[in-house]
């Protein structure tokens, strides 16, 4: 939805900005002709009352000469500097909840056009443990969230809710960061608490995992299994190992039971990605009251404690 409403912007822009050069060039000359002449009829200078009714400027111009420059500035930064999201589900718990209302910098990962998706200008790639935003690969029109765990060359394994990381390294390249190179890293993980988050009866747990000098907090459901026969198979290895192509990247969710990510349907291709989630900038609770008076769309609360840069 938010590609459409992109192009949908772009559009508007164009539409209104080019109604307002045809006007400026051909037909407010025109008008200031026609005031020019009534007034040298008249021998003095006309009312602005009296201008309009002589020349007027149609409705339709009027409104696009009054929105195009909020449209282009709205259209401008949305499209090569920030946009906001909404977090429309779990996957990301507990780093980001239901009710996050997030900025995303588009610029970290390419400037690209609005439409097309097209690289106009390459600005970087994103680096393991950032939190990315990008085009679902089974349905690009849908907008995903999830943190980058490997990147190209990388051999992703997740076993028994362990995550292990053997990082693409140049030939005679000791170490990636705290990673070793041409070893099963695996991945470090603290107990934080265990009672903060449920998902239906069952209890979460609540760590800290270390992805390469990156501490961040994730859940598992240490009773629920892994369901390793919906994991996609990449031809050529183990069920639950993922070797990540060149050119794109393999992300996960922090709620690791609760996210469909790339252990279900594989990689992101670069062109794909919108941007990295940067900062959250409004939270609101959504909770039914005790007699359901309010939907569940509707917020009972503001959580002022989540503003701020995102982990």
């Amino acid at each position: 939805m938010a590609g459409y409403f992109s192009i949908f912007l772009v559009l508007l822009t164009l539409a209104s900005g080019l109604i307002w050069l045809i006007d400026h060039l051909v037909y407010a000359p025109k008008r200031k002709q026609l005031i020019a002449l009534a007034e040298g009829a008249s021998g003095k200078p006309l009312d602005e009352e009296l201008k309009e009714e002589i020349a007027p400027v149609p409705v339709l111009t009027e409104h696009a000469k009054s929105i195009f420059p909020m449209i282009a500035i709205i259209t401008v930064f949305r499209s090569f500097l920030f946009e906001p999201f909404q977090i429309p589900s779990g996957s990301m718990m507990p780093t980001l909840l239901v009710g996050d209302f997030i900025l995303v910098q588009k610029y970290s990962y390419g400037i690209k056009d609005p439409v097309w998706r097209s690289e106009l200008v390459a600005t970087g790639k994103p680096e393991r443990g950032d939190i990315a935003v990008f085009k679902f690969p089974p349905k690009p029109e849908l907008d995903f969230i999830k943190r980058v765990i490997g990147l190209p060359g990388d051999t992703i394994v997740y076993r028994n809710k362990q995550l292990y990381i053997k990082p693409h390294c140049e030939q005679g390249q000791a170490d990636q960061g705290s990673l070793l190179c041409g070893e099963y890293n695996k991945i470090a993980l603290d107990i934080i608490n265990k009672d903060e988050f449920m998902q239906g009866s069952q209890q979460l747990v609540r760590l800290e995992e270390d992805l390469d000098g990156l501490k961040h907090d994730i859940l598992i459901n240490p009773r629920l299994p892994e369901f390793k026969s919906k994991y996609y198979q990449q031809q050529g290895t183990k069920i639950d190992e993922w070797v990540v192509p060149e050119g794109h990247y393999f992300m996960m969710g922090d709620n690791r039971d609760n996210s469909e990510d790339g252990r279900a349907w594989g990689f992101v291709p670069e062109p794909n990605l919108v941007g990295k989630a940067v900062f959250i900038w409004m939270s609101f609770e959504f909770e039914n009251t005790a007699d359901d008076f309010l939907p569940s769309w509707v917020p009972t609360s503001v959580r002022f404690e989540r503003l701020g840069n995102i982990q």
